[in-house]
C-alpha cells in the first residue's frame, strides 16, 4: 500500500509531464502504425504530394484536436461575443492572444512529436523528397534525366540510393538530420519560454505550487458540488412536473454570477486571489435566483440580492 501511495503521489505531482509523455508516446505509436501498415509510397510523380500529406496532414489534425480538447479554449470562447460584451476591444484582443498562445503551445506537443518521429523514421520524407524538383536538381546535378527518373523509385528500391547519391547525404540521412535539429530546436524554445514565464511570474516558486494545488482542488470540488446542485434542482423540477405541485424554494446562481466566475483568471499582486470563484466570494456575490418562493407564481424567477461577505485577507 505504501508503494502504491507513493506511486499515486508521484503521478499527481508530475501529472502535467506524464500527460505530455503519454500524448507523445501515443503519437509515436500511431506514426509507427501509419508508417508500417498504411503508408505505401507510389514511387512516381506523385511522391511529393503523397509523402508530404502523410508527414503534415496528421500533424495538422493533431494540432486541431489539441485545441478541441483544451478546456481553456472553450472557457475563453464560450459567451465571449455577445452584443452586450463590455470589455474594451484592445484589452480583450490582448487577453485572448495571450491565452491562445498558451493553448497553442500545448496543442503543438502532439504535432511536433508526429513530425519528429516521422523524420527520424524517414519513410515520409524519403517519399516526398524523391519527388521534389529541388532535391532532384541537387542530387542529380550533372547526371542527366535518367537520374531524375530513378530518384522517384528510391523509396521502393533501397539499392538505388547507393548508386545515385554516393557523394551526398542519403534521403534517409537528410530526414534524420532534420528530425534531430527539430527536436533540439523545440527543446531549446521550450526551455527559453519556460524560463521567461517563470521570471515574469507574479508569485514565488512555493506560492505557485500552492496556486496549482488550490486550482486542482477547487476544480474537483466544483465538479462534485455542481453535480449535487444539478441533481437537486432536477429532482425538484421532476417532482413538481409529475406530481403537479408547487416547487420548493431553491436558490441557484444567476446568469450574472456564472458570467463572473467563468472567465479565465489573471493573477493580480494587489488582490491576492487564486481564481475567479475565490475573487467572487470575497468581493461581491452579485445576485442569485430563488425558484418557487411561497405566494408567487412558480414559473416566475425572483432575483434576490445577497449580502456581500466580508473580504478575507491573507
Amino acid at each position: 500500500m505504501d508503494q502504491l501511495r507513493r506511486a499515486m503521489d508521484f503521478c499527481i505531482r508530475h501529472q502535467t509531464v506524464l500527460g505530455y509523455s503519454i500524448v507523445s508516446l501515443l503519437t509515436a505509436a500511431s506514426e509507427q502504425i501509419f508508417s508500417s501498415v498504411v503508408f505505401k509510397c507510389p514511387c512516381n510523380s506523385g511522391n511529393m504530394l503523397y509523402g508530404s500529406t502523410f508527414l503534415l496532414v496528421p500533424a495538422f489534425i493533431l494540432f486541431l484536436l489539441g485545441y478541441m480538447v483544451s478546456a481553456r479554449t472553450w472557457r475563453l470562447l464560450t459567451g465571449s461575443c455577445p452584443p452586450e460584451n463590455r470589455c474594451s476591444p484592445c484589452r480583450t484582443c490582448t487577453y485572448y492572444c495571450f491565452v491562445l498562445a498558451v493553448v497553442t503551445a500545448r496543442a503543438l506537443v502532439a504535432p511536433f512529436t508526429w513530425i519528429a518521429v516521422a523524420l527520424l523514421r524517414a519513410n515520409f520524407y524519403e517519399c516526398a523528397a524523391s519527388g521534389s524538383s529541388l532535391i532532384k536538381d541537387f542530387v542529380c546535378k550533372g547526371k542527366g534525366q535518367e537520374c531524375h527518373k530513378l530518384l522517384v523509385k528510391i523509396p521502393c528500391d533501397e539499392k538505388l540510393s547507393k548508386t545515385i547519391a554516393d557523394e551526398y547525404l542519403s534521403l534517409q540521412a537528410q530526414s534524420q538530420l532534420i528530425g534531430w535539429l527539430l527536436i533540439a530546436s523545440i527543446m531549446t524554445v521550450a526551455l527559453i519560454a519556460t524560463c521567461i514565464s517563470r521570471c515574469d511570474s507574479p508569485v514565488s516558486y512555493l506560492q505557485l505550487k500552492f496556486w496549482k494545488i488550490y486550482s486542482k482542488k477547487e476544480q474537483e470540488l466544483f465538479e462534485i458540488k455542481a453535480k449535487e446542485h444539478a441533481t437537486r434542482l432536477a429532482e425538484i423540477n421532476m417532482n413538481s412536473f409529475f406530481e403537479a405541485t408547487d416547487p420548493v424554494s431553491f436558490q441557484t446562481p444567476s446568469n450574472e454570477d456564472w458570467q463572473k466566475i467563468s472567465s479565465l483568471y489573471t493573477f493580480n499582486s494587489k488582490e491576492q486571489y487564486y481564481s475567479m470563484i475565490h475573487k467572487y466570494v470575497n468581493t461581491n456575490r452579485g445576485k442569485s435566483i430563488r425558484f418557487g418562493q411561497e405566494g408567487q407564481n412558480p414559473t416566475v424567477l425572483e432575483f434576490v440580492d445577497e449580502a456581500s461577505p466580508s473580504e478575507s485577507g491573507f
